[in-house]
């Protein structure tokens, strides 16, 4: 059976499509896997994709139809737990995936799992003491999928950032922060890494996939380091630099425990045990196509208005 045929066999199921889903779904599907996302909201089928229904809210309870999942033979999971209530698929939909012919299971996590390690590198085999709240509830999700009996694949993954989630329209609108904290370093993924991390790993014999997995580039940096470089893209000057220690009292709950956590994640098992090659091994490769990506996206809304498309100067 030729490779094409055994793709066309296999059929992705993608629980959460949100910006990583949505671009592993049309990826998937440039390989030939038939690929289904789930949505809070109903959503139309469109550029090609197929949607069903999966919201874990008492109050608007949706679930996929389990004739629709029939003859799934992987899926990807990209839904955070839930408060006091654990993980919502394996929740509702434990029981139907077990009874599906499931070829592997890959579990999106972070590696907020780690811990403050004060800037030191962690690999998969590195101590867990995730911090009490966002990263402790991913902690004890991995536990339990771990333990479901399903071919699980964790894979952990830093801050995340692609076309429409880069720094340049913050800078173009001024709103940008050049924050110092000294010693601070933080790890980072293109997303199209991310899905090619996945299908790389998806396609590969079971007993080759090691059960934790880091997705990260080879690059952690400080914050301060990847603005100044979208900064001389746009050739744009940069903010004025602020002490974290001066302004700390004044972020959100959510900002400062981004940066109270300092580590570097290491790849090594991703390229040299399973041989993925980054398309983006640095923020400056992916910065440079998220530009780009970003530039042509505007240029083809400008033409569809009927207006110039914006440049790369320009407001936002």
């Amino acid at each position: 059976m030729t490779q094409e045929l055994v793709k066309s066999a296999r059929q992705l199921l993608v629980i959460g499509g949100g910006y990583t889903g949505v671009r592993l779904a049309r990826a998937a599907r440039q390989q030939g896997l038939a690929v289904t996302l789930t949505s809070r909201q109903p959503r139309p089928s469109a550029d090609g994709l197929a949607w069903l229904p999966f919201n874990s809210n008492p109050e608007a309870l949706a679930l996929p139809p389990a004739a629709a999942l029939a003859g799934t033979t992987d899926v990807v999971v990209s839904v955070p737990p839930e408060p006091g209530l654990g993980d919502p698929v394996l929740r509702l939909l434990g029981p139907l995936l077990r009874e599906l012919p499931l070829q592997w299971l890959g579990y999106l996590s972070t590696t907020g799992v780690y811990g403050n390690t004060g800037g030191a590198w962690v690999d998969e085999t590195a101590p867990t003491p995730a911090r009490a709240g966002r990263s402790q509830a991913r902690l004890e999700a991995e536990q339990a999928w771990l333990a479901s009996g399903l071919p699980v694949q964790l894979f952990r993954l830093p801050a995340i950032y692609g076309p429409g989630r880069s720094p340049f329209a913050a800078l173009r609108a001024g709103q940008s922060r050049l924050i110092h904290k000294p010693g601070q370093m933080f790890s980072r993924v293109h997303v199209d890494d991310i899905v090619g991390c996945l299908l790389h790993c998806l396609n590969l014999p079971r007993e080759q996939r090691p059960p934790v997995v880091n997705v990260a580039d080879d690059c952690p940096c400080p914050s301060s380091e990847t603005l100044g470089y979208a900064a001389h893209l746009l050739g744009q000057t940069l903010p004025p630099m602020e002490r974290y220690d001066t302004i700390a009292a004044s972020m959100s709950p959510m900002a400062r425990s981004f940066w109270a956590e300092n580590r570097r994640a290491s790849n090594l098992l991703l390229r040299q045990r399973l041989g993925y090659v980054l398309r983006y091994p640095s923020y400056r490769e992916g910065y440079r196509a998220c530009l780009a990506e970003e530039g042509a996206a505007g240029a083809a809304e400008g033409r569809a208005g009927g207006q110039s498309p914006k440049s790369p100067g320009s407001a936002t």
